[in-house]
Order: structure tokens, then sequence, then C-alpha cells
């Protein structure tokens, strides 16, 4: 890390900090829960996308992308969420993680609102089948999920949203001018194996994923 100059790199010097940023309001200071209410189930029902973070014992972290329909994501009791494994990559890193380090957190979005809702806790990986069955879609159930058991549950402010305008429209590059995903996987590909492979190979082996194994 010696690319970084001037690092806070003691709990010490981060007190010092703190008298330049301040402490925590009355409102942030008391937003945490250890449990549901009507309000968090109401927002986890509204959610159709989540970012799950987890972390091996060795401290490798892992931060990953999961979307389904809204609610696909759960509520079994004021404490407990299941979190259906749809088909993906087939690297697992959350499911490994989960094995070497149950601690996890989950990040909700809902589309057009810019606070988001936080929950930390713990996870397993389960099959219970009747879990399996009521998260199943179009009739395929998923082979595992992830139970999770809920220490805390806050809302998040919106300042990061807003200042990233991700939900407002005007702020959305045009499909000529974004990034080619196929092309950047394309690169990544061809430099770890040493062979060549095109943009559209990628792309068709992408549509061929989103189009027959989303469940």
């Amino acid at each position: 890390m010696d690319r970084f100059r001037d690092q806070i790199s003691s709990f010490e010097e981060l007190e010092l900090f703190r008298q330049t940023i301040g402490y925590p309001g009355t409102m942030a200071a008391n937003k945490m829960r250890t449990s549901l209410d009507e309000g968090a189930r109401a927002f986890i029902a509204q959610t159709p996308f989540i970012v799950l973070s987890t972390s091996s014992t060795d401290g490798s972290c892992d931060s990953s992308p999961r979307g389904d329909a809204p609610g696909f994501v759960h509520v079994l009791d004021d404490t407990h969420l299941f979190i259906p494994e749809r088909p993906g990559n087939r690297i697992l890193d959350s499911i490994r993680n989960i094995l070497s380090n149950p601690m996890i957190g989950i990040l909700f979005m809902i589309p057009g609102l810019e606070e988001t809702l936080r929950i930390n806790g713990r996870a397993c990986v389960t099959r219970d089948p009747e879990l399996l069955q009521r998260t199943a879609v179009k009739g395929k159930e998923p082979l595992v999920g992830i139970g999770v058991e809920i220490e805390e549950c806050y809302l998040h402010c919106g300042k990061s949203l807003k200042r990233s305008g991700l939900w407002s429209p005007e702020t959305w590059l045009s499909q000529e001018a974004r990034v080619s995903a196929s092309k950047l996987l394309a690169a990544h590909i061809s430099a770890n194996t040493k062979t060549s492979i095109t943009a559209d190979e990628v792309d068709q082996s992408l549509q061929e994923s989103y189009t027959k194994r989303l469940y």
C-alpha cells in the first residue's frame, strides 16, 4: 500500500480525524435495529436487486449482485431471510465464503428510491426443500439457497445515489457510448488463457445465457 501517502493507520489517528468530520447525529446514531419491522419488510418486498457481501477467513472479499422479481428475498420471520441461489457462473464465491466465514452484509435497492436498506448478520447454505419449493420460478426450483439470520438492519441515506445520479435517465450514457461488456470480457479471457476470443463470441455466449439459463 506504499502507493498511497498520508494514511490513517491507527484508531488513535481515526479519533483525531473524528474531530474534523464530527460524530453521528441523533438520527444516524439511533437508526439501527436488530430485527425487521413493518417498514423493512415492505422495503424487502419491493426490492428486485441486492448486493451480497461476504469474505473468507483469510480476508478475501466478494460483492455479488443478485436480482429477480421484487420480493425474491423471502422474509421468513422478523430475524430470518432466505435468498434463492439462481444459476450463475458456477464459481460459487459467495457460497465458498459463507462456508468459511458466515458473516454477511446485504444492500437492498429499489429502482427510483435513493435510500437503501442494509442488513448485516450470519448466513448459512441450505437445501431446505420447503424453501426451495417456495422460491421456484417457472417450475424450476433453485438447487440451494442462502439463509440469513439478521443482526443489524437499518436504512442508509440517499447521498451516494444522489451524487451518482444513478436513477436519473439524463445522466445515463447512450448505448453507443457505454463500455462494451463483451469487449471487456473478451480481453480478460484472452489475457488469462493466452488464446484469442472475440467480442462477438462472448456476446453470443452471454445472450444465450440470458435467454436460456436465467432459472
